[in-house]
This record gives structure tokens, C-alpha cells and sequence, in this order.
């Protein structure tokens, strides 16, 4: 009767290639959840880049760790966000609601559609634009209601079909019910429209007032 025989040093090796691929695979998720909680928006492509792997590695990640889809993480933050929210209701807001503290900044995503162009230039219409940056504008406003006075706007380059656009507002002065807001919006880094707007606070009883 002949014995296998038993290549010892083969199997270490094996065994030790399957622990050091466990323990590279153990620290890369510890890394990518580390990056998304700094920077809970990283699309899986940046991810990938980040880690330097497989968009199809980044996504079996996620789904090991239960880190839902980034536009579900968006979702997420702007369900919360949406409820501090006291001059617009949730569904009046225009896109989704990143960041917010009232009276002082807010920051917010809008990924356009094809709905939303011009048939022939395929051009993002304007009044779409200036619409996510007055719900900003509004939404970071620590009053009941809030309207705009004067808007100063100014569209910097065309904005096309499937642009993320990402709005960041700032309250740059509060007298009384007159508040200053700047709002900028852009696209991959770059600035595709800014606006200064004046709006005016009314106050609970000024509404109920006018009301009776």
C-alpha cells in the first residue's frame, strides 16, 4: 500500500495566502467604511479609486458591511435633514437635503433628468436651476415662511441631462426679518450658477393676521 504524499510546506503556504487575503480584505472594508463616514457621498467609482479596486469589489463590500447604494445614503441624510426644515415642507424642497443648520448654511444634491431639458440643445432649462437654489435658499431660513424679496442670479456655463448638481448655501447677514443668502451651484467642482438673494421673515402671528 502506498501513502499519499503529503506536501506540508505547500499547504502552509496555502494556508497562509488565505490569511493574508482575509486580513486584506478585512482591512480594506475597515478602510471604506472609515471613508464613508467622513465623506458619506463617495460615488463607488471614487471608492474604487480610493482603495485601488474593482468597482464589482467595492459593491460586494457594501453589501457584506450592509452599506446601502449612494443614492439611498442620500436619501437617508435628507429624510432627517428635511425635518429641520421650518419655512417649506418636505415636499417642497427641490432635491435632496444634505446638510443643514438653520440661519447659518445648507448644502444640497439634484441629479437632473432628460425631463428636464430643452428637446433640441438637450440644455438643463433654467427655471429648474434657479428652482434648487430657491428652496436652498428658503429652506435654511430659521422662520415659519420666508420669501424672496430680490434674487440676483447669475448662469455661469449650460448644464446637461445626468449632472449631479450640488448647491451649497450660505446666510451671509440677518437684520430682523431681512436675511442675505448666497447660493452656488456646481458640477463636478465647477460653478454653473450663483445667486444673491433678500428674503423677508414673517412671523406665526404677521401669517395669521393677514390671514383674518
Amino acid at each position: 500500500m502506498v501513502l499519499p504524499v503529503i506536501d506540508l510546506q505547500c499547504r502552509e503556504e496555502r494556508c497562509y495566502c488565505l490569511n493574508k487575503n482575509s486580513m486584506a480584505k478585512k482591512d480594506r472594508q475597515l478602510r471604506l467604511v472609515d471613508k464613508i463616514k467622513e465623506d458619506p457621498f463617495m460615488t463607488d467609482e471614487d471608492i474604487a479609486g480610493f482603495l485601488e479596486v474593482s468597482i464589482p469589489t467595492v459593491r460586494l463590500d457594501r453589501l457584506e458591511l450592509g452599506i446601502p447604494e449612494l443614492r439611498q445614503r442620500i436619501r437617508d441624510v435628507a429624510s432627517i435633514n428635511h425635518q429641520k426644515v421650518r419655512a417649506l415642507h418636505a415636499d417642497e424642497i427641490v432635491g435632496e437635503l444634505v446638510e443643514i443648520q438653520l440661519g447659518v448654511s445648507g448644502i444640497s444634491i439634484l441629479d437632473t433628468t432628460d425631463q428636464m431639458v430643452f428637446a433640441q440643445s438637450k440644455i438643463v432649462r433654467g427655471h429648474y436651476i434657479y428652482s434648487f437654489a430657491e428652496s436652498l435658499a428658503i429652506a435654511v431660513i430659521d422662520a415659519e415662511v420666508a420669501l424672496v424679496g430680490v434674487a440676483n442670479i447669475k448662469y455661469k456655463i449650460p448644464v446637461y441631462a445626468g449632472s449631479r448638481l450640488i448647491a451649497k448655501a450660505i446666510v451671509r447677514q440677518t437684520r430682523q426679518r431681512s436675511h442675505i443668502v448666497w447660493v452656488f451651484i456646481s458640477f463636478r467642482q465647477q460653478e454653473v450658477f450663483r445667486g444673491k438673494f433678500i428674503l423677508v421673515s414673517i412671523g406665526e402671528n404677521e401669517e395669521q393676521n393677514n390671514e383674518s
